[in-house]
């Protein structure tokens, strides 16, 4: 029996397309639940992979402790009248007599605008001395000098007035209305106030964190929790640094969601569904909701608790499955909290590689047609 030029032809060009198939593979998002599961540690894999429950998402439910410490909360609220050194003080003297020690001709007082307290904490005054300033009042420091003149002019009057200078001052950088150098005065004693005198925060407050540095310890709060907890208005203290910035938590999505990107946290905290909805949500045409993973590496302890054992060490890697069709399935995804560098991945529904082949086997049955074209045009040349 014999076969048609143009037979031969379609059936060379359909196994080359189904050879080219299968050597090659097709063109998808990432791995599919078989190839995830297969990575677990009870196929010879790294990886724990666990199914979300009430118990999971309790034990995984861990938000960055942000607040400051009993030495931050404790600390007093500085008396606004203390002098510290680099304060500047303002001094009025008015003597009893006409010729006084202090004052000019053809007046009675004396004018000192700016004298700047040392590091040491002291002030000179003439004929007073060298007087302790740092922590006085201005009214002590009026009693000082007037007691040390009086035995040299009659009936000395002593007026002393704090200028705020540079030994009370805070600094505020980052994401306020207006970064600079702030005194510490009556009205500006504590965080939240400071930070009103500067202008307030100019990003989102869900995400604003409020860093304080003060010597060599660093202590973080949210922007929002100083004020739902009025404890966390610290007081303020010379030399304070104060740094507002955004929150830099971030978890990347891959596979089939509406975007596949790093996306950063727009709150303190996230469920699986809000990073889900962040990210477009599911693809309606190839999404599998039956394969949502949340890879992470987890903390030995947090990792022993999930996994009701006590031997890990170190870091694991977890793999947190989410089945959004199951009948708690979307209260799951609700409850369990996504955290920072977590990697949600969805993967791709299995009809989507069947549709890719078929897809891919008519694109090839296409080539198959123009082969064939080809194969009956050389034909009918050769019988002509």
């Amino acid at each position: 029996m014999k076969h048609s030029p143009s037979r031969w032809a379609r059936s060379v060009a359909l196994l080359a397309a189904v050879s080219i198939l299968a050597s090659c593979g097709l063109p998808r998002v990432g791995p599919n639940k078989r190839e995830i599961f297969a990575g677990s540690v009870q196929r010879e894999g790294d990886s724990f992979i666990v199914s979300v429950n009430d118990r999971v998402t309790r034990a995984t439910a861990v938000v960055p402790a942000l607040g400051f410490s009993e030495g931050f909360r404790n600390a007093g609220v500085l008396g606004s009248d203390t002098i510290r050194p680099g304060d500047t003080l303002g001094l009025t003297i008015w003597e009893n007599v006409d010729d006084g020690l202090l004052a000019a001709e053809a007046t009675n007082s004396t004018i000192l605008e700016e004298v700047q307290v040392d590091g040491a904490g002291f002030i000179f005054v003439p004929y007073a001395g060298r007087i302790r300033a740092a922590g006085n009042t201005p009214e002590a420091i009026r009693r000082i000098i007037t007691t040390k003149l009086e035995d040299q002019t009659p009936d000395p009057q002593v007026q002393v007035r704090r200028i705020a200078g540079d030994g009370s001052t805070v600094s505020l950088v980052g994401a306020v209305g207006g970064q600079g150098v702030y005194a510490i005065e009556r009205p500006t004693r504590t965080l939240s106030s400071m930070l009103a005198r500067a202008g307030g925060i100019t990003i989102e407050p869900e995400i604003a964190q409020i860093k304080v540095l003060r010597g060599d310890h660093a202590e973080t709060i949210w922007f929002q929790d100083l004020y739902k907890q009025p404890q966390f208005d610290i007081a303020l203290r010379g030399g304070d640094r104060i740094l507002v910035e955004e929150d830099t938590r971030s978890f990347t999505a891959l596979g089939a969601t509406g975007t596949q990107a790093r996306v950063p946290f727009e709150s303190q905290s996230i469920s699986a569904v809000e990073a889900i909805a962040t990210v477009g949500g599911l693809l309606s045409a190839t999404a599998d909701p039956t394969g949502v993973f949340v890879f992470r590496n987890e903390p030995a302890d947090i990792a022993n608790q999930v996994l009701g054992r006590d031997d890990l060490i170190g870091a694991q890697r977890m793999v947190y499955v989410l089945d959004l069709t199951e009948p708690n399935g979307m209260f799951m995804a609700r409850d369990f909290v996504i955290r920072d560098q977590d990697t949600l991945y969805v993967t791709e529904a299995p009809f989507t590689q069947w549709d890719k082949t078929i897809a891919a086997l008519t694109g090839s049955l296409g080539t198959v047609s123009t082969l064939t074209s080809i194969a009956d045009s050389v034909g009918g040349g050769t019988g002509g």
